[in-house]
């Protein structure tokens, strides 16, 4: 933090915000309501209603567009005068919680700017991406003053809540911005002069807003773009220390065209995997390399972005204060770079985990994207990072598609991703489950049929599903289960770009774009005979392998991003379950941790996801060791439990032997019901499970219970 602020205080020192000029008339006329009030409300209502005269001669347009918004989205009245909505002590706590890391590098840097502004009569605000404060640094003998206009921690300063202002408008319009005085939809702040900043995490992503505001001052617009100055300054601060801090599993390299800003606030941070990819990048970074935006740049080698290679890069870690000198690929042009080696720490694993066994793990929801982008689906992990770039390649081209992946991992999502990313995105994505559909069925469905050409045949006919992405993207889903016959009709229409619906002599032109998806190894397959090779070669133009989520090395987003996206309030996830969550084999990959949150999520009480809350396959099995009992697994959820000595008489029997999860579980069971005796009741309580289900499993287990125990015991 020291050395990042050296070039911001250099700025800091060279000019001081002019002090405010505060009077009780100016202050009664903002709070207490009088002709200036109602004038304000009537100009803000004729100016979006087109009636009546607007409140000033000139009015920006990022002012008119939130005005707009606050009348015909909101719904709010300018004239009326409300107390703040603050948010209960709970949530608040629990908010701060959530954004505890954000607060820490905050506080900081607020410190450091009130000392630049002191005197000035600026309150500085901290709020999350929804507008609430959670901290702020204000002049004491100044606090009433701000209490009286509603800028107090907890506030919610969104424009749904009090229409246009620094804070909810910077969040609104996604970028740094003043509001001043009149510029306020509300008539009770028009007294308020607001200049909000974003902060954005390392994905881009808006995570806060810091705020500079000031009650009661007459300084004119054009005052503010200093202090507007020096909010986006230390916003740029923060956002470069959250990057650091969160980007510190990864090498950091820092560059400039500079040598001197190398390392300072004013430098470009790239995040980069073992293998040179970039898995982030800062604002900066964009800025100086010229590309429009960061994923330009995420998923691309550093070796594509300068003249470095990884010899050179290592050496680069080794000596942390030495600059190398570089040129961009791109345009030639020098800089020079530095690297910062990860960290791999105890201190690393706090950050993530919490420094207790009993710390909570905050999930903050998300708004759940109808579908998700490219470069969502890649998250940080460097092979679907590649998976997405070179996918962004092709999307406009004629190349075939197949997509390998295990089943759930997200094979039909990231080809609706790339369907939506090309000029295609407004015609049809027709997805077909080969493997769902009847072979009976799966002709007709996908060539179409004409009137009555077969009994049961609806009377219109059916166009089938290749005619009807004509144009789009078709996409076949586990083509590998499509039966012989047909591959070889689907390699004519492929190649002649027409098809011949059942019932039908006259073929029909299409214009198809394929992505073809399947868990099984088609090679494989073709050397058993039961997939064509001129169809696999017609389909595999590009292979993109979908990671296994066990697999990724972002797993950790992945967890908190699905939890956060099927949460409908924010909620808090017990260290040990999450611990869980995390060390869990995840068989069925994407689909199987979606259902899990949502299960989770639906039978947690007070908005904490206990080790009870998971399932028992993750309560009982450990990724680490298929077939032992997890470690350190805590007494109320499953008792302590070691694998039986193989001398014991304790067997896998039934289905258990021809799967190794079924036969721990049962091992687990065997021991679970020895420890409690046999009774049922008090086993199903330990194992977090219900009766029935306890009874259910020992039945699938053929583990004897009551008469027919003791008929076992007596027999042996």
């Amino acid at each position: 933090m020291t050395a990042l602020r050296t070039e911001a205080g250099r700025q800091g020192q060279e000019k001081t915000i002019k002090p405010a000029r505060h009077d009780a008339a100016a202050i009664t006329r903002c709070f207490m309501g009088d002709t200036a009030l109602v004038q304000h409300a009537r100009g803000v209502l004729g100016l979006v209603n087109g009636l009546g005269a607007p409140p000033r001669a000139v009015i920006e347009e990022s002012v008119k567009s939130s005005w707009q918004r606050c009348v015909n989205d909101y719904r709010l009245d300018p004239s009326r005068s409300h107390s703040p909505c603050v948010v209960d002590s709970t949530n608040l706590k629990e908010l701060q919680g959530q954004h505890d890391e954000l607060v820490d590098i905050a506080r900081a840097e607020m410190d450091t700017l009130y000392d630049q502004i002191s005197g000035s009569g600026y309150a500085l605000l901290l709020t999350d991406v929804n507008g609430i404060i959670l901290t702020e640094k204000i002049d004491p003998t100044l606090e009433t003053m701000f209490r009286s206009a509603g800028l107090i921690i907890g506030a919610d300063w969104s424009e749904q809540t009090e229409g246009t202002n620094g804070i909810g408008t910077c969040i609104a319009e996604g970028r740094s911005i003043t509001i001043h005085r009149a510029d306020h939809f509300r008539a009770r702040h028009i007294g308020l002069s607001c200049s909000g900043s974003p902060i954005r995490d390392p994905d881009g992503k808006m995570l806060a807003v810091l705020d500079a505001s000031v009650v009661g001052s007459h300084d004119t617009r054009s005052s503010q773009m200093h202090t507007m100055a020096l909010v986006n300054t230390s916003a740029r601060l923060i956002e470069k220390c959250l990057f650091l801090r969160r980007c510190q599993q990864y090498r950091i390299l820092r560059f400039h065209s500079r040598p001197e800003f190398v390392n300072l606030l004013h430098d470009a941070a790239l995040a980069l995997a073992e293998d040179g990819t970039i898995v982030a990048a800062d604002d900066m970074a964009v800025a100086l390399l010229s590309v429009r935006g960061r994923g330009a740049l995420v998923g691309s080698q550093v070796s594509d972005l300068f003249d470095v290679d990884q010899a050179e890069l290592a050496q680069l870690a080794s000596t942390r204060q030495t600059l190398f000198p570089a040129r961009d690929i791109r345009l030639g042009r020098r800089f020079f770079i530095s690297l910062v080696p990860a960290q791999r720490s105890a201190q690393l694993i706090e950050v993530h985990y919490g420094r207790r066994n009993t710390d909570m793990v905050h999930v903050t929801p998300l708004a759940r994207p109808p579908v998700m982008s490219l470069s969502e689906l890649a998250g940080d992990d460097p092979d679907m990072l590649r998976n997405a770039r070179a996918a962004a390649r092709v999307v406009d081209s004629q190349v075939s598609i197949l997509i390998q992946g295990p089943t759930g991992s997200g094979k039909e999502a990231f080809a609706k991703a790339m369907h939506l990313s090309s000029t295609r995105a407004s015609k049809p994505f027709v997805a077909v489950n080969c493997g769902a559909i009847p072979e009976t069925l799966i002709e007709s469905e996908l060539f179409g049929y004409r009137p009555g050409a077969f009994t049961g045949a609806r009377k219109e006919g059916s166009r089938g599903y290749i005619m009807q992405s004509s144009g789009g993207t078709l996409f076949l889903d586990e083509i590998g289960d499509m039966p012989l016959n047909l591959q070889t009709r689907l390699l004519r229409v492929l190649e002649e770009q027409e098809v011949t619906p059942l019932g039908s002599d006259t073929p029909v032109k299409v214009e198809l774009r394929v992505v073809s998806a399947s868990h099984r190894r088609l090679r494989d397959m073709i050397a058993a005979g039961t997939f064509r090779e001129d169809l696999y070669y017609r389909l595999n133009g590009m292979t993109l392998e979908l990671t296994a989520l066990r697999d990724r090395s972002d797993k950790e987003r992945v967890v908190r991003n699905m939890f956060a996206t099927e949460a409908s309030h924010a909620v808090s996830i017990e260290a040990p379950a999450f611990s869980r969550l995390m060390s869990h084999a995840w068989p069925g990959n994407i689909r199987e941790l979606r259902n899990v949150a949502r299960t989770a999520l639906a039978i947690c009480e007070g908005g904490v996801i206990r080790m009870g809350d998971l399932p028992s396959d993750l309560r009982l099995f450990s990724a680490a060791a298929v077939g032992a009992p997890l470690a350190n697994q805590p007494a109320q959820s499953v008792p302590a439990m070691a694998l039986p000595n193989p001398a014991e008489p304790i067997t896998t029997m039934g289905t258990s032997s021809d799967n190794p999860l079924l036969a721990a579980e049962r091992i687990a069971i065997l021991q679970a019901v020895e420890q409690c005796r046999w009774n049922m009741t008090l086993t199903a309580r330990q194992l977090g499970m219900s009766r029935n289900t306890l009874y259910r499993k020992l039945k699938r287990h053929d583990i004897a219970v009551g008469e027919s125990r003791r008929d076992e015991v007596s027999r042996g």
